[in-house]
């Protein structure tokens, strides 16, 4: 393969077959080439049919253990299929080859999940009395977890030929994120812009984030003005995804009998909606803070207007300098030696050798960041690495503590509890950055004043991007589920006015809240899975309550977050955390996390003075 070197003039992202191949992610521990993969999707399809051996038989006890045991196999086959075709049509979302056989895996899986539409249907039919002797059976006891995880949805299971028809409906739903990825990852073109040597930048997702870190406000302001341009130009077909997206989450819940799209997507977690509201209540009384440090970075960086581009860029500029990734490995590796030898020599041979990690960004490469996993293989890491934005430091330690989350709890659990819902996995990830955050600041960032300023400034952006940005997205997607559920139409200036009455509220104190802000709504990939970025928020304040507590040393509370890691979904969350030794149906956790943020804003205001 040959590697890019770009022009003086520009530089240029490059297509995927100019990466270095030590610089992509290793597939080959799931299959060693796109033949073996076709062949593992061929070995998929002879499990049609297997299934519907034990139709009408689940009542039975043993019929009921040969059913889910027939059903695991088909589970953990599928999932390893799915991952390669997911991980090659991220790596290049134009890319032909790889958009078949995702498309031909989401065919054949939706031909499987139509075929054993029957299969919930029929548990749910069995009564009380006969389900509790069933569950006592013993060849069923490693399956009384997953049998009553189950048996929670008895009230949202629908007839067998409703189930199917829901199946079946299942691609049409998932189209709306489909239309806004190939849209915004591959359509767009975002053009060219000059930073502060006049050099030309290819501007996209990826540079995006970087020329918002400039010192140089009309850099920022420039790239920002021209990224936005064009999410101005596709405004309308962007708004009419994300309500067909919208009314899809309103049409499950209804199909299912929840009371809201919201209650739907909180019942899988056992997490009441009064979470939810008190995390949202507990932000908006604690806003102050958030003013306050917008009104310190309008002072440090001597701007007129604070703006929506000035946001990003460091306060601290003395110490910007370069991490590569190599460097950006080993910091996050050393930063969670208080988890223990195992953890770091685990941790360190996946984002080295063993090439868990696709590092840089290329053309076509899906935006942003992600941990990918099937039971017992690599959990795979996508990054768009950016050696010049400290904050991808971060992105890794976070991506790495969902894989590392993955590593351990699929090789504690049986396949079927081994997968931890999502509530937890946002716990794991910001866990090992507030471990890197300690690392930095108890290094040379304690001797060093400007790198201390530089740190407390990289922590409380992150507190005000996981936990107030979060929030506040948490409140739109509310605030748009709850519109359609009482017949208002979600037209673009629907969402325009409804965003910008959020963005008055959070930052309009001190922010010059532009038009095109407005449109950021139109451009989060989390809005396509709804209800999922409370999460976010969540897992701070709980991660930041359990780190404080490993890092003082406190007598087990390193076994109880290896306890936690190794848990996987055999446990409702909430229990999970609270036997981690936090309670996230109290106030008292997230109120910790605003108090550490409005602690360091004072911090950070005194240091530079």
């Amino acid at each position: 393969m040959s590697t890019v070197t770009a022009s003086p003039q520009a530089r240029m992202v490059p297509i995927r077959s100019e990466v270095r191949e030590t610089d992509t992610w290793d597939l080959r521990p799931l299959y060693p080439d796109s033949k073996g993969w076709e062949q593992a999707l061929e070995d998929c399809k002879t499990m049609r049919g297997r299934l519907l051996v034990w139709k009408g038989k689940l009542s039975d006890p043993e019929a009921l253990a040969e059913a889910l045991e027939v059903d695991r196999e088909i589970d953990l086959r599928m999932e390893r299929v799915g991952q390669y075709a997911s991980l090659r049509v991220s790596e290049d979302e134009g890319d032909g080859a790889a958009r078949d056989r995702s498309l031909r895996f989401d065919h054949l899986q939706t031909q499987m999940a139509e075929e054993s539409s029957w299969f919930l249907p029929e548990l749910m039919k069995i009564q009380d009395s006969d389900w509790i002797r069933i569950l006592q059976h013993p060849r069923l006891k490693e399956w009384v977890g997953k049998l009553e995880r189950i048996r929670r949805y008895r009230p949202h299971i629908l007839e067998e030929g409703e189930e199917r028809i829901l199946s079946l409906a299942g691609p049409v739903l998932g189209g709306p994120d489909e239309i806004f990825s190939q849209l915004t990852n591959v359509d767009f073109r975002f053009g060219k812009v000059r930073d502060e040597d006049g050099s030309e930048v290819e501007l996209s997702h990826g540079t995006f984030a970087s020329l918002l870190q400039r010192r140089n406000a009309e850099v920022r302001r420039n790239a920002w003005v021209q990224y936005y341009a064009e999410f101005e130009q596709h405004a309308c077909t962007l708004s009419a995804a994300l309500a067909a997206s919208v009314k899809g989450d309103v049409f499950r819940a209804k199909a299912r009998r929840h009371s809201s799209a919201r209650a739907q997507s909180l019942f899988p977690d056992r997490v009441p909606e009064a979470v939810y509201d008190r995390l949202v209540t507990t932000v908006r009384q604690n806003l102050a803070p958030l003013q306050k440090y917008h009104r310190l970075r309008k002072k440090v960086l001597q701007l007129h207007e604070l703006r929506a581009a000035d946001l990003q860029v460091p306060l601290v500029g003395q110490v910007q300098k370069k991490t590569s990734y190599e460097e950006a490995a080993r910091l996050v590796c050393s930063a969670c030696r208080p988890l223990g030898e195992e953890y770091v020599r685990i941790l360190e041979h996946g984002l080295g050798s063993e090439r868990w990690v696709d590092r840089y960004e290329n053309k076509g490469k899906r935006s942003g960041a992600f941990s990918s996993s099937s039971y017992r293989n690599p959990p795979y890491i996508l990054m768009n690495y950016r050696e010049d934005v400290l904050a991808d430091v971060y992105t890794l330690a976070h991506e790495a503590g969902h894989s590392m989350h993955s590593w351990l709890s699929h090789r504690a659990q049986p396949f079927q509890d081994s997968h931890y819902p999502i509530f937890l996995a946002e716990v794991a990830s910001t866990f090992n950055e507030e471990l890197l955050t300690h690392a930095y600041l108890e290094g040379p960032a304690g001797t060093d004043p400007w790198l201390r300023a530089y740190i407390l400034n990289r922590q409380i952006d992150d507190i005000r991007g996981t936990l107030y940005r979060q929030v506040m997205f948490a409140e739109f997607e509310h605030k748009i589920h709850e519109a359609e559920e009482r017949g208002l139409a979600l037209t673009l200036d629907f969402f325009r006015i409804a965003y910008r009455e959020l963005l008055e509220s959070y930052l309009g104190e001190v922010l010059e809240i532009e038009a095109p802000l407005e449109l950021e709504c139109l451009r989060i990939p989390h809005f396509y899975s709804a209800f999922y970025v409370y999460k976010y928020a969540i897992g701070l304040s709980a991660s930041i309550a359990l780190s404080s507590r490993v890092l003082a040393q406190e007598k087990g509370a390193v076994e109880r977050v290896h306890a936690f890691l190794r848990s996987g979904g055999s446990r409702p969350p909430l229990e999970t955390l609270r036997l981690a030794g936090v309670d996230m149906e109290s106030s008292e956790p997230v109120s910790e996390a605003l108090s550490l943020f409005a602690r360091r804003v004072d911090e950070l205001e005194k240091t530079l003075g």
